[in-house]
């Protein structure tokens, strides 16, 4: 099966030349860099075909990294990459994006409780600019913020937009991460919005195949469609291993078709960025 995965990371050390935004205490499974040839080990051990790279936020909004693993290896990796959205003058970068060898959108973060998206009116410049440039949005952000971004999203509706994690809440496990679920399938009327069902083994307490979260990956077919779910393992956090968080997806969840597992497992993703399919796939 043909395996893209939409969210991994990897970064350099800490140095004073190349600083992290964030020291090795507040990310401690990330002390040590993860490159991208460590990557391709671990992806070429599972079986999986390409993966799209997302820079950590430890290393702020430098994409340097990301973006020489993609000019070397494009058939493996595309870059979601990271801007500056605390001034709109960067919107003249949107539409140049894409120039850069490998880049195929950016994403964003927003896990600020209580932080209200649609209100934000200094973001409007983000939201057109991408919209205009069809450049793709992946958004990190909580359950409780998408009111906010089903707003964007129907303002914007050309705007390609697709929520990390689930949109779980962050430091939750099991039924408590997946409270604010309800919000997420509500935004399902906005057909661009995509859904990244990432991480999954990350927010259970359970041991492998984690059945208790099966129910979630239920109601988001059931909401979005295997069109608009976009597997991911978020690899250097995962309590289990790469080719598990794999099967848990193709061999644990029997009401999904073969071609249904397809989009899942990299086919939707990869039409979603604007990333051309293997010939052979």
């Amino acid at each position: 099966m043909f395996v893209a995965d939409s969210q991994v990371h990897i970064w350099a050390a800490n140095t004073p030349e190349r600083p992290w935004r964030t020291g090795p205490s507040n990310v401690p499974h990330r002390a040590q860099p993860f490159s991208k040839d460590d990557l391709l080990r671990e992806m070429d051990a599972a079986g999986v075909a390409r993966a799209t790279l997302t820079p950590p936020s430890m290393e702020g909004d430098r994409n340097d990294l990301v973006l020489e693993a993609a000019r070397l290896h494009p058939d493996r990796f595309a870059v979601m990459g990271r801007i500056p959205i605390d001034r709109p003058e960067n919107a003249a970068l949107v539409p140049e994006l894409k120039q850069q060898q490998g880049m195929m959108g950016l994403r964003i973060t927003f896990v600020s409780g209580g932080q209200s998206l649609s209100s934000a009116a200094s973001l409007d410049w983000l939201w057109t600019a991408a919209e205009r440039a069809d450049v793709p949005l992946m958004i990190n952000a909580r359950g409780s913020m998408m009111p906010d971004i089903r707003v964007i999203a129907e303002k914007h509706g050309g705007l390609k937009l697709a929520i990390d994690h689930f949109a779980v809440e962050r430091g939750r496990k099991d039924d408590a991460a997946f409270v604010s679920l309800p919000q997420l399938l509500e935004a399902a009327s906005c057909p661009n919005i995509s859904v990244k069902v990432s991480a999954l083994p990350c927010y259970s307490t359970e041991k492998y195949p984690y059945r208790g979260l099966h129910k979630y990956v239920r109601q988001i077919y059931d909401a979005y469609g295997p069109e608009r779910m976009f597997w991911g393992s978020d690899l250097t956090r995962l309590p289990c291993t790469y080719r598990q968080a794999i099967t848990v997806f193709t061999e644990e969840l029997p009401w999904l078709t073969s071609a249904e597992k397809e989009l899942i497992m990299g086919k939707a993703l990869c039409q979603w960025m604007g990333w051309a399919l293997p010939t052979s796939g």
